[in-house]
Order: structure tokens, then C-alpha cells, then sequence
């Protein structure tokens, strides 16, 4: 629980969209922006383009918010920008293991989310046969049940996913050996012998990702359903009836509207309760 008396939160969200128009860096604006209305907190943001201008924050954020992107996770690999985005990522953690009662908190989505498994060696990364699009349940595992970034959510819950990569068979071995918790997985499809894809990591104490997109809102996906691409790759993978059912759910306040308004907040909580602590 907040207390009353708030300090001030100071937010980097990091921008790998690579200059490509999207709905991810609104959806993550307006959450920052009705967290500091509803909380009447002191919340101020700045926005860093990772990919497109080699730009990182240093420590002086109390969170950061990675975000997704287009393209592979892997073929990045030693690029500049990238080399900055490790950097930075190592610098959080050495701060978080140091004796300062300040932490920093991270939140990692979809590329962001693929590059963090890419570093840690949690699965396998490959390209999907075709894009998985949509407004789709996620489940969650036994280690997500008591996910304090879960908290208000229902098993399963929806959520907004959009992976033309993924993350796919856990290497149980590395998440135990570093005390990482996978928290969530892909629905099961029995009609269909594919893995599940890894949905939801606590990597640490502090930093949390998810290969779905919980910034995302009813209004932004139906404008990217709506379009005929998006539309044809979704009727495609799932049929008709599914993309009627998955403009329905944008009406349904207990879909992605709650996972909109529940994570990224519970995930702000925490680092406030940070620094009031």
C-alpha cells in the first residue's frame, strides 16, 4: 500500500521500436500519466531511443520500462546500440546488489523481454512460422500465482500478444541456478504439437518481463485489427470466429482493459514503495 506522504518517481522508458510507428510508446505514456493523476504522485518520464539514435539513461531513473520491437533478437547481437542496452542492464543489476536501499526496477516487453532470455540462456529463441497476433489468454504457472505484478488478475488472464519471435522451451537448469521464476506460459493448444512459449519471467527481486504487450488498450488494438493486414494474418492463424471473438473482448472491461491498468501500475507501486521504504 502507498503511503501517503509520496516521494518523487522518476521513470526511463526505453524506446527499441526503432523508428517504426507503433502503439506501444502511447500505451506506456498514458499509464505513467494516470498513475501520477490517480496516485497524486510527483512522476516524471523521459523517453530514450535505444535503436534508432544509440541513446541509454544512466542511474539516475528509479524504473526503467523496456519496450518492444520489431525484428530478430538475435541477429542484433554486438551491435552498438545493443552494447549500450547490456550496459546499462548490468549497471542495474551490480547497483541492486550493492548495499543501497535505493533499488532500480526494470520491466522488460516482448523484444526487450526476447533479448533478456537471449542473455540470461532461458530458452530457446526462434523465429514462429507465422505471426501470432491478438488478444489471447495467458496462463499462468504455479511460481505466478503469488506474482505480486499479477495481483487482480485471474487464471488466465488476456493480454495483447504480437510475436513473430518468441522464447520457447525453458532451460529449467539456468532458472534454477539463478533463482529466476518463469510465471506464465502461452495457452495450450492441444490441436496443434507446437511448445508453449514462455510468457512471463521474475528474473530477479527487481526486474520483471513479459513477451505479451500489458501496455496495450482496447482502442489501440481494435485501430490494429482493424487494419486488412493484421486482419488477414489473425483470421489466417485462428479463424473468423476468433478475430469476432477478439474484438468482442476489447469491450470487455475484465480482458485487456484489467491488464492495462493492473501490471505496469503494480509493477510503479513497487518501486515506489521502494524508495518510501
Amino acid at each position: 500500500m502507498i503511503k501517503a506522504e509520496k516521494p518523487q518517481l522518476k521513470v526511463a522508458i526505453l524506446d527499441l521500436y526503432d523508428g517504426i510507428a507503433n502503439e506501444g510508446m502511447r500505451g506506456f505514456q498514458e499509464i505513467l500519466q494516470r498513475y501520477k493523476a490517480n496516485n497524486a504522485i510527483d512522476l516524471s518520464y523521459e523517453i530514450f531511443d535505444v535503436r534508432k539514435k544509440c541513446e541509454a539513461p544512466g542511474l539516475d531513473f528509479d524504473a526503467y520500462i523496456f519496450s518492444g520491437g520489431p525484428g530478430s533478437p538475435l541477429d542484433t547481437e554486438g551491435s552498438e546500440w545493443e552494447k549500450k542496452y547490456f550496459n546499462l542492464t548490468d549497471k542495474l543489476e551490480d547497483h541492486n546488489l550493492s548495499a543501497t536501499s535505493q533499488k532500480k526496477y526494470g520491466f522488460f516487453v516482448c523484444h526487450s523481454f526476447q533479448l533478456m532470455c537471449r542473455k540470461y540462456k532461458l530458452g530457446h529463441i526462434n523465429e514462429r512460422r507465422s505471426h501470432s497476433f491478438g488478444v489471447l489468454p495467458v496462463h499462468k504457472t504455479k511460481a505466478g500465482i503469488n506474482e505480486p505484478i499479477f495481483e487482480g488478475l485471474a487464471d488466465p488472464f488476456y493480454a495483447v500478444d504480437s510475436r513473430e519471435w518468441q522464447v520457447i522451451h525453458p532451460n529449467e537448469k539456468r532458472f534454477l541456478d539463478l533463482g529466476m521464476q518463469l510465471l506464465a506460459i502461452e495457452k495450450e493448444r492441444p490441436y496443434v504439437d507446437l511448445p508453449r512459449a514462455l510468457m512471463a519471467i521474475r528474473y530477479n527481486d527487481y526486474f520483471f518481463g513479459t513477451q505479451f504487450h500489458p501496455e496495450a488498450d482496447p482502442a489501440g488494438m481494435r485501430a490494429l485489427l482493424e487494419k486488412p493486414e493484421e486482419r488477414k494474418d489473425v483470421v489466417s492463424e485462428h479463424g473468423l470466429d476468433k478475430y469476432n471473438e477478439m474484438l468482442e473482448r476489447l469491450d470487455d472491461p475484465d480482458k485487456i482493459t484489467l491488464t492495462q491498468s493492473t501490471m505496469i501500475p503494480n509493477f510503479l507501486d513497487m518501486a515506489v514503495l521502494s524508495l518510501q521504504d
